[in-house]
């Protein structure tokens, strides 16, 4: 009889285990981020939501992402981080200690992914970023960090291209005191001169600033022709419109977010300013993983008819972020974080999305893209630069307020 409860006993404990591994079998994959809901980062991180939920409704509507022979569901994993960069560490630490999320997407500004990427490579994880574009991000030794968007060293190498071909001698150049804008503008300054132009103003101003007046008039009084501006979109409205109200105007005026929903809205403001992008309904790149341009664009009208936004760049790079990581994923056959590493650098150079060429270095830095030039003209936003996908030809010099 003993032996009879002996041997019962071990069949239950052994149901027991069977019945725990069965609870506990994959039944998604599980990809981890934050979006801000308030602060200085919303809107472009919103955005960049809506490119992630394109990409997890495509994955999901094929039956998941491919691994270990079978097809598992997308499952977000979001938390609010409200553009705050203590929050941002204790979200991604319990993403990954707590949630046990499979990878993460990056949150949206260099300055955030800065703050989340020291916390994923210590705790063993694997993240894709769309906006982390300080080149200061990947010389800092992380594993397991690729980027999907251009560098900041590699965004003005077309609008810079753009200014000397146009005849800009003296360029003054102007950017917010954070890791990402800085860096654009430092890089915006080296090509410049290398360029044999003349840089009479290289200046950052801190956070917060309200005032550019002074800014404007240096630039002004030191005969610029040129005036680059690497900074946020919130900054770019109300210098917009103190040089309106003083009539300081540029010839070539460059903004780097001048292009977005939020400065376009100005109106007369932002009219013939020169921006940046890395997507464009009309630059169709040859795209080998994810949906092309047209279907992408089907697919935010389709699931976002009441966004108060059309998709935009970020939308596309955030997207593209879903698509690498479901092709490393798939590639790896894994979510080990040095497989999933080892499988984007595999594919390097022989993928492109909506957004342009995957192409990345050892470190994740990101070579591959793209940037193009806009215009703000009176038909619309063209693409002005490069000249193999341009639509129209810049309008230059960019007529005084009076004129317009």
């Amino acid at each position: 009889m003993k032996a009879f409860y002996v041997s019962l006993l071990a069949a239950s404990t052994m149901l027991m285990g069977a019945a725990v591994v069965h609870a506990q079998e994959r039944t998604s994959i599980r990809i981890g981020l934050t979006v801000s809901s308030t602060g200085p980062y919303a809107v472009a991180s919103q955005s960049g939501e809506r490119g992630i939920g394109i990409w997890v409704d495509d994955v999901n509507a094929r039956g998941g992402i491919e691994f270990e022979g079978k097809k598992y569901p997308v499952e977000l994993v979001k938390r609010d981080d409200r553009s705050d960069k203590q929050l941002v560490a204790r979200v991604y630490e319990s993403l990954i200690t707590e949630e046990k999320v499979d990878a993460l997407i990056a949150p949206f500004s260099s300055t955030l992914v800065g703050v989340a990427a020291p916390v994923v490579e210590s705790r063993g994880g694997f993240m894709v970023s769309w906006a982390g574009s300080s080149d200061q991000l990947f010389q800092q030794g992380y594993k397991n960090i690729v980027s999907v968007t251009a560098q900041a060293s590699q965004i003005p190498i077309t609008s810079i291209d753009l200014a000397k071909k146009l005849g800009v001698t003296k360029l003054a150049v102007v950017s917010i005191d954070e890791p990402f804008p800085a860096s654009a503008a430092s890089a915006a300054k080296g090509m410049a001169e290398a360029a044999g132009m003349e840089v009479v103003l290289d200046e950052h101003y801190a956070k917060g600033t309200k005032d550019f007046s002074i800014l404007l008039q240096k630039a002004q009084a030191a005969g610029a022709d040129g005036f680059y501006t690497s900074s946020y979109d919130a900054d770019l409205i109300p210098m917009l419109r103190q040089m309106r109200e003083r009539e300081i105007s540029f010839p070539y005026t460059y903004m780097l977010y001048g292009s977005s929903p939020a400065v376009l809205e100005t109106g007369e403001d932002a009219a013939y300013i020169f921006s940046h992008t890395q997507f464009d309904a009309n630059v169709n790149w040859p795209v080998t993983d994810g949906l092309a341009t047209k279907e992408f664009l089907a697919a935010y009208d389709k699931l976002y008819p009441n966004a108060a936004y059309p998709a935009d760049f970020q939308t596309a790079l955030a997207y593209g972020a879903g698509v690498i990581l479901e092709k490393a994923i798939a590639t790896a056959n894994s979510t080990e974080p040095a497989k999933l590493k080892q499988a984007a650098l595999d594919f390097s150079g022989d993928t492109v999305i909506v957004s342009g060429e995957f192409k990345i270095e050892e470190t994740g830095f990101q070579r591959g893209m793209t940037p193009i030039v806009l215009q703000n003209q009176a038909d619309g936003l063209k693409i002005i630069a490069p000249d193999a996908i341009k639509t129209a030809e810049p309008v230059y010099p960019i007529p005084a307020w009076g004129e317009r």
